[in-house]
């Protein structure tokens, strides 16, 4: 519906101004076109991270720039959970429920805490920063459901926070989008962004990095970003709504997630027996993980007498993580489903 509306307004030649990320995450590129073939404005400033203007600092702001990277926090609830998860010490199913009571989270909060809605912001800015067709497809997607609060606990005694990030990054085998749980440096700006604050990190080749940080969501930011693109529309301001003419973006050409370079943080539950912490980190070892750090509780040792255990890989490559994550699962000495997360924000 909200697609044949903006189409038919665009037909007549009249000019649209949308929240509706989902819209332009999907069928952008098409109304884009219809824009630029009337000479109408496409505006959605408000579509990405609430009042924070980031549409308009890559469009106009950071033109001179070659951007290298967006990474940002995009979804104003996830980062509420995970900043109560934090304080209160209470687990994700506790705090989304709170959320929920104060109208943070939806009813059915699926979009929010599985990653898609920040997803679809993601696809955007990768777009606008990188002359490339928006590919939501192409968006690599994890939610922060099974974060549990002892994860937390863990990555805060090695000195990182837990944030939902959304990462684009213009790499030699394509362009890496990435919506996923992360460890984040808390020396790094976006590790100190709390409670239903969204803010967006973006590194150029002459200005650096540039972060924005503000409400990503409510009436009073939504509508500062609407009214930003009215006024656009009202002196005249009219510009392709990708920043360069549609026919000239270029295919986004996926980066495959198992070509990513990094370190890692992996979360498991151990056997309480002597010898089985040897024998996980030799499993490990055998698929190429090398171990950098490692803390284990014996103090809260579960009803099933297992252990958690958490470890910092030293920089490997996606793909042999997922292979010793693989064998992992398949290992005597380790309960259920590892965690495993990645690490950003560090300098390379």
């Amino acid at each position: 519906m909200a697609r044949e509306v903006v189409e038919l307004a665009l037909a007549h030649g009249k000019h649209v101004v949308t929240a509706n990320k989902a819209l332009i995450a999907h069928h952008g590129l098409a109304l884009g076109r219809l824009a630029e073939e009337k000479g109408v404005s496409l505006n959605y400033e408000a579509a990405v991270a609430g009042g924070i203007p980031i549409i308009k600092a890559l469009r106009e702001g950071l033109t001179a720039n070659e951007i290298t990277s967006v990474v940002g926090i995009l979804n104003g609830t996830c980062n509420y959970i995970l900043t109560e998860m934090e304080k209160t010490g209470r687990d994700f199913a506790e705090v989304l429920a709170d959320a929920q009571a104060l109208g943070y989270a939806e009813a059915d909060p699926s979009f929010d805490v599985g990653g898609i809605d920040a997803a679809h912001k993601l696809a955007i800015l990768a777009s606008l920063a990188f002359g490339v067709q928006v590919d939501f497809d192409g968006v690599h997607i994890e939610g922060i459901e099974r974060i549990t609060a002892t994860d937390i606990s863990f990555a805060r005694e090695f000195g990182y926070r837990i944030k939902l990030l959304g990462v684009a990054r213009k790499t030699e085998a394509g362009i890496e989008q990435r919506v996923h749980p992360a460890l984040v440096p808390d020396t790094v700006p976006l590790a100190n962004v709390m409670g239903v604050f969204n803010a967006v990190a973006v590194e150029g080749d002459r200005v650096g990095q540039v972060v924005l940080e503000g409400r990503g969501a409510g009436e009073g930011p939504t509508a500062s970003a609407v009214l930003s693109d009215l006024v656009d529309i009202a002196r005249g301001f009219i510009v392709p709504p990708f920043i360069v003419p549609t026919a000239k973006l270029a295919p986004s050409r996926k980066s495959p997630v198992d070509t990513h370079q990094g370190r890692y943080f992996l979360s498991l539950a151990a056997a309480d027996r002597a010898g089985s912490m040897a024998a996980i980190t030799r499993a490990l070892a055998d698929e190429g993980v090398s171990i950098e750090r490692i803390i284990q509780r014996g103090a809260e040792k579960s009803a099933t007498d297992r252990l958690p255990v958490v470890f910092i890989t030293h920089e490997t490559q996606e793909g042999t993580m997922q292979r010793a994550l693989a064998r992992l699962m398949q290992h005597q000495d380790v309960a259920g489903t590892p965690l495993m997360l990645r690490i950003e924000g560090e300098s390379r």
